[in-house]
């Protein structure tokens, strides 16, 4: 697919979502004048096919692929959601306290199960105890793919379930402002009246957490449109309610005060009825060719422009590989704690990871290099 058939694909997507999340039925002449291969692959690049099927089907156009999207979109979210009652149940009598995250909130936003398709379940809990819950998820059927690196771990049941479940909102190799603010998170939430370990954001808090999420997305690797229409959906349903003072305070102190206000705009110019700056444009190409969780163009090009930028990309692009061969400390004690508890053995964490990097992540290693000489 070349730009300009990607870039009508993208705009054909939005129509249509558009359409579908404002309850209204697409131009019938227009859908069958769409490219049908084009629009299943850039709807599936930004997790919004089951959004785009549910319009085709409003206008009297059945594709199997699509509804094959849809389906599968419901089973999987059917299936997690009786996995996460257990889960829960299970953390109720551990006394675990747990708070659901993301896309599990805001799914249910959404005209119908299905629509807002999910990769996995998110969910906050108390880090003091991430073997116990391991040991429950073991009990439920999952397995662990990741635990003890980063912010959260990583638990998969076949056929379709996968929670990440997290022990901070945000790692502190990240952006401090978020880090901080979200260190002392029982500042933020607020007790379920239904059950005796779970909680839950306010409304405004909920949006300052996702804004603060997509920002993470987007100043890293990229993000794509699921997140801007969560933004609009969840602001569609809540906005004048919305204590919108308290916001603009705390996004200050998050200072991502620019990007909340860009990403609104955008998310109403895509979605709804909304104006968009002349300034937002570039934010939105940047979205829009970003697909869900971003490129690794996108990635190498934002560390480039933050270890250089401007006339000193060449430097920018040394720092990062440096960066990539020697990492620094804090990121060790996040993603090698063994390393970094026993730092005499930093030498062996190095030529590890350069082994890896020559063998079982060859391939990705050649596509960073190649990239990287591109930018």
């Amino acid at each position: 697919m070349t730009k300009t058939e990607y870039r009508n694909a993208v705009y054909d997507v939005i129509y249509l979502v558009r359409c579908a999340i404002n309850g209204t039925v697409p131009d019938k002449a227009r859908v069958e004048n769409i490219n049908l291969e084009h629009l299943y692959h850039v709807a599936q690049s930004h997790m919004l096919t089951a959004m785009v099927c549910y319009a085709l089907e409003s206008a009297g156009l059945f594709d199997k692929r699509f509804h094959q999207a849809k389906s599968k979109s419901v089973r999987k979210i059917a299936v997690m959601e009786i996995d996460k009652e257990l889960l829960f149940a299970e953390m109720e009598k551990a006394k675990i306290w747990y708070v659901p995250l993301k896309g599990t909130v805001i799914k249910n936003l959404y005209p119908a199960i299905g629509l807002r398709q999910m990769s996995d379940f998110d969910i906050l809990f108390d880090k003091n105890y991430d073997r116990k819950v391991r040991e429950i998820l073991y009990g439920l059927g999952f397995i662990c793919k990741d635990f003890g690196r980063g912010n959260h771990d990583i638990y998969r049941k076949p056929p379709v379930s996968c929670f990440e479940m997290h022990t901070a909102l945000f790692s502190e190799i990240y952006k401090k402002e978020l880090y901080d603010y979200y260190c002392h998170i029982e500042d933020h939430l607020i007790k379920d009246a239904d059950n005796g370990y779970g909680y839950h954001f306010s409304n405004e808090d909920l949006y300052i957490y996702l804004t603060a999420h997509e920002y993470k997305h987007y100043t890293v690797s990229g993000t794509g449109l699921r997140s801007v229409l969560d933004i609009y959906v969840f602001l569609q349903k809540f906005r004048h309610q919305l204590d919108m003072e308290y916001i603009a305070t705390e996004i200050k102190k998050l200072d991502i005060c620019d990007f909340e206000q860009q990403n609104r705009r955008i998310a109403f110019y895509l979605f709804g009825n909304g104006e968009l700056q002349e300034k937002d444009k570039k934010a939105m190409e940047y979205i829009l060719f970003s697909g869900t969780y971003g490129t690794l163009k996108n990635t190498l090009e934002n560390n480039v422009e933050k270890y250089g930028g401007g006339k000193h990309r060449k430097r920018g692009k040394l720092i990062f590989l440096l960066k990539k061969l020697f990492i620094p400390l804090n990121v060790v004690k996040v993603y090698y704690p063994f390393y970094y508890k026993h730092k005499i053995l930093l030498p062996v964490l190095f030529f590890y990871r350069i082994g890896k990097a020559l063998s079982v992540k060859r391939k990705q290693t050649k596509e960073i290099l190649k990239t990287l000489r591109k930018i």
